[in-house]
C-alpha cells in the first residue's frame, strides 16, 4: 500500500447550498479540505454584507467543528467604490455569472459591454479583489465555453491588474488562453478531468454526471489533464461540487451539477499518482494543484490540516441523506482505488 500526504488542501469552487442541504453536505468538504471558496448563487444570491456574514455564520455552524475556512464570495453586480471598500476584508473574490446560464443565475450579467463593467472592475483592480467568472455564452451547449474566450481576452487586456479566474474550464481552447495572459488563472474540476460527454450520454443517460459546463470531447479532457498534472502555476482545483436532491437529478428536466465532495481528493490522487518512477514529482504537482497554486493566486493562509490518502479500495456510498434530503454522489455505489485514512 502507498500513502500520499497532502498539506492544506483547498477547494476553490464549492457549492454548499443552504439550510438543511448545507447541513448535510458541508461536513464532507470540511473534513477533507482546509478551506473552500464558497459560491454565492443561493436561491437569493449573496449581494450585500449582511447576507454574506449571515451565510458565513451558517456555513461555520454546519461544518461540524472541522478545521475549515470558508472563503466567501459576493454575487457580481455593479457595486460602487464605497460598498467595495467596506466589504473587501470580508470576501475573497466576486463571482460573475452570465444571466440565466446556470443554477440561480438569473440576476447575473446580461451585457458584457466593457464600458458598463468598467466602474466596478476598475475598483476591484485597485482593491485587489479577484474576479471569478462562469465563462459560458447562451449558444450551442458544446460551444458555450469556447465562444466566451473573446470575453476573457477583453477582460484580461482591459483590466491588466485584475486577477481573473476562469472557473471550471472544460476545453482545449481554455487551456491555451489561461496561459496567454499574466492575469488569467483557472480552476479545473475532478469530474472534467475524468469524464467526457460519452460518459454522460453516450450510452444510458447518467444524470449524476450532468453538469454545466457540460463535459466535452476526449481531446478537451486530455488537454485539461495535461495542464492540471503538469504543476503549472496558473491552475488550481475547484470541485464545483454541486449537490441537488436525487429526485431532482433522476427526473425529466434534470438539474445540472455533480456532487463530488466526499471523493474529490481520492479521485485526484488516482489521476495524478501513476507510477513509482516519478512518484515524487507526481506528489509535488498534486500538492500544487490542490493547495500551493491557490495560496499564491489568492494570497491565502489556510488552516493547518494534513490529509493522508492510501492506495486502498473505497466503496462510494450509494447516497447520503438527512431527514430532509437525499443526494447521490458521482460514482455512487462504485469502488474507487484510493481512500482517506
Amino acid at each position: 500500500m502507498r500513502d500520499i500526504i497532502i498539506n492544506q488542501p483547498l477547494d476553490m469552487h464549492l457549492h454548499l447550498r443552504d439550510n438543511d442541504m448545507l447541513k448535510l453536505v458541508a461536513p464532507f468538504s470540511a473534513k477533507s479540505f482546509s478551506g473552500g471558496l464558497i459560491m454565492p448563487n443561493l436561491s437569493t444570491p449573496i449581494t450585500n454584507k449582511q447576507m454574506l456574514m449571515s451565510y458565513k455564520n451558517r456555513v461555520l455552524e454546519a461544518i461540524d467543528g472541522n478545521n475549515f475556512e470558508p472563503y466567501m464570495t459576493l454575487f457580481y453586480q455593479n457595486y460602487d467604490t464605497k460598498f467595495l471598500k467596506d466589504i473587501q476584508n470580508d470576501i475573497t473574490a466576486i463571482k460573475l455569472y452570465p444571466a440565466g446560464i446556470t443554477t440561480n443565475s438569473k440576476q447575473g450579467v446580461s451585457n458584457f459591454d466593457i464600458k458598463e463593467l468598467e466602474p466596478t472592475l476598475s475598483v476591484m483592480s485597485e482593491l485587489d479583489i479577484p474576479l471569478c467568472v462562469h465563462g459560458e455564452t447562451d449558444g450551442f451547449v458544446m460551444d458555450r465555453e469556447s465562444q466566451f474566450m473573446d470575453i476573457y481576452e477583453q477582460l484580461a487586456t482591459n483590466f491588466p491588474k485584475l486577477n481573473i479566474i476562469m472557473e471550471h474550464i472544460t476545453t482545449k481552447d481554455a487551456t491555451k488562453i489561461v496561459q496567454k495572459y499574466d492575469n488569467l488563472y483557472a480552476t479545473i474540476t475532478a469530474h472534467h478531468l475524468l469524464i467526457t460527454l460519452d460518459d454522460v450520454a453516450g450510452g444510458f443517460l447518467d444524470p449524476h454526471l450532468f453538469c454545466k459546463p457540460i463535459a466535452k470531447r476526449y481531446e478537451d479532457k486530455e488537454a485539461l489533464v495535461k495542464l492540471a498534472t503538469s504543476g503549472n502555476k496558473k491552475v488550481m482545483f475547484g470541485s464545483d461540487s454541486a449537490p441537488h436532491p436525487t429526485h431532482k437529478k433522476e427526473c425529466c428536466g434534470c438539474a445540472a451539477g455533480v456532487f463530488t465532495a466526499p471523493i474529490a481528493l481520492q479521485l485526484l490522487c488516482e489521476l495524478f499518482i501513476k507510477d513509482e518512477q516519478n512518484i515524487n514529482l507526481q506528489e509535488q504537482n498534486l500538492q500544487k494543484f490542490l493547495s500551493s497554486n491557490a495560496v499564491d493566486i489568492y494570497g491565502l493562509t489556510p488552516p493547518n490540516k494534513t490529509i493522508t490518502l492510501r492506495e486502498k479500495n473505497y466503496k462510494v456510498a450509494v447516497d447520503y441523506k438527512n431527514t430532509t434530503h437525499t443526494i447521490t454522489p458521482m460514482y455512487g455505489g462504485k469502488t474507487i482505488k484510493w481512500s482517506i485514512i
